[in-house]
């Protein structure tokens, strides 16, 4: 791939997004391929230490506000008639209460994923809680009273606690995923206000 074939596709994957955000990054790109092949790379060395057209296009995508990418995709391109205004109206009884429909029920989905990873950091939270309290409570009792008991417990209480450095390290990786999965969903719903130019 060579620069000017790197700057095109880089422009059409890019389209759709505000004119002056294109520019500004086609610029930059540009400007970095140029520094490069002037610090003595070839243009092919170049473009491979900059990444593929693909990844770049997703995070300049992911950095730019969806408000921006909407208002673009959504310039009216001639003037509404009277007619669809009037359609618009009547029907928006229908259109508006479907709208409100899909809106909650995406939002109600989000909610219930991190409703879940909560719900998995309160068990963690838990088990640490009641293994500490159990360890204390078999000591007091391992001192005032039964030793047998009071052992049994500080057993049973540094069982939990193990047993939470486990769930720790579950909860980490399901925020970490859920983190992840909310990034690539908001990065589908930007790439679906972006139109691809053939």
């Amino acid at each position: 791939m060579t620069k000017s074939e790197f700057i095109t596709e880089l422009r059409k994957r890019l389209s759709g997004l505000p004119s002056e955000d294109i520019e500004e990054r086609i610029a930059f790109y540009s400007e970095m391929i140029d520094d490069m092949i002037e610090e003595g790379r070839t243009e092919k060395e170049a473009l491979l230490d900059i990444g593929s057209v693909e990844d770049i296009s997703s995070q300049i995508i992911s950095d730019i506000p969806l408000k921006r990418i909407a208002k673009e995709r959504i310039k009216p391109k001639r003037r509404i008639q009277a007619w669809e205004i009037i359609l618009l109206v009547l029907g928006s009884p229908i259109w508006f209460s479907l709208a409100v429909a899909a809106v909650s029920v995406i939002l109600s989905l989000y909610v219930v994923l991190w409703s879940v990873v909560i719900s998995f950091w309160a068990v963690f939270a838990s088990l640490i809680a009641g293994g500490i309290g159990v360890i204390v409570g078999g000591a007091v009792i391992a001192v005032i009273g039964s030793s047998i008991s009071g052992i049994a417990l500080i057993g049973s209480g540094l069982v939990c606690v193990g047993i939470s450095l486990f769930v720790f390290i579950g909860c980490s990786a399901i925020t970490k995923c859920t983190v992840i999965l909310t990034k690539k969903i908001a990065l589908g719903i930007k790439k679906c206000f972006i139109r691809k130019e053939k």
